[in-house]
């Protein structure tokens, strides 16, 4: 593909970037440009894993072409395509770093997002997410995408309420595309899980709360550039059955208990035992023009 090598002679603990892709189309050019000039320089030592979730664009192959040329990148890929939660699983457990974060395709979360959050990590946080609803948070949008942004927000408020209902859960935002944690909660956690959609994020912060780890909010800057995302409906009703079966499968668990976390829940919770419904409240992101 022509890309000049980039070589690393860096010193200290590795850090694990683990980005999972199914079909990325054109966005992957501008993810490999931007990886690419990451790790030439970013401070510190730094592998990033992509991670083909059953693709079938070709995307395997061409990475691996890329990566050819490049100290730090590792391409993993499988036949069938297992789901985001799947991808991010088999990324983390193949990561090598003393701190393994993940993050989406896109890079909708920047680098200096990115960077940030795994301060917070060496700094001694077991576990650190990204938070839109921190009010150090900042949501960057033209005015052309503020109707769009809007309906996001509220989608997130009624999804966030369900989830805290459900699970013992107290994090507003589950679903930021930016998370990590230490090598031990890692090697900890990871066999616990068996959610393989997007319910992973809630599944994993379930496993911390069970397991006593605490879990860091850091603010973040999140600009949107368009209309692009993964919540269609298919994908909000798969969200939702995602949701009940982690539920149900951690009740069942020796010693474990997952209760409904009713302080976050409406006065009436009788709507829980019916057909999965998203009301909610959660404290919005500040938006600047």
């Amino acid at each position: 593909m022509g890309a000049r090598s980039v070589k690393m002679h860096r010193s200290g603990p590795l850090t694990s970037l683990v980005i999972p892709a199914f079909n990325p189309g054109p966005v992957l050019d501008r993810t490999l440009g931007q990886v690419k000039e990451f790790l030439e320089n970013a401070p510190g030592r730094w592998e990033v894993l992509f991670v083909c979730d059953g693709c079938t664009d070709g995307t395997p192959p061409r990475l691996a072409e890329w990566a050819q040329d490049i100290d730090g990148v590792r391409v993993l890929s499988y036949v069938a395509n297992r789901g985001k939660g799947y991808a991010v699983r088999y990324g983390l457990q193949a990561a090598r770093g003393e701190w393994r974060l993940f993050t989406d395709v896109d890079l909708a979360y920047r680098w200096d997002n990115i960077l940030r959050l795994a301060r917070v990590l060496r700094d001694g946080a077991e576990v650190a997410i990204a938070s839109r609803t921190h009010p150090e948070s900042e949501l960057l949008l033209p005015a052309r995408l503020q109707g769009y942004a809007f309906r996001r927000s509220l989608q997130s408020l009624a999804l966030s309420t369900l989830v805290r209902c459900l699970l013992p859960l107290t994090q507003r935002d589950t679903q930021a595309g930016l998370k990590g944690l230490s090598a031990r909660v890692a090697h900890r956690l990871l066999p616990q899980l068996s959610c393989d959609g997007f319910g992973f994020d809630c599944e994993l912060l379930t496993a911390c709360a069970q397991n006593g780890f605490v879990v860091t909010e850091v603010p973040v800057r999140v600009r949107y550039e368009d209309h692009a995302s993964t919540t269609n409906l298919r994908a909000k009703a798969r969200m939702l059955w995602d949701l009940w079966q982690i539920r149900r499968a951690w009740r069942r668990r020796p010693g474990i208990s997952v209760s409904l976390n009713e302080q976050h829940c409406p006065a009436d919770s009788s709507w829980l035992m019916e057909p999965l419904e998203a009301p909610g409240h959660v404290e919005p992101s500040r938006v600047a023009a």
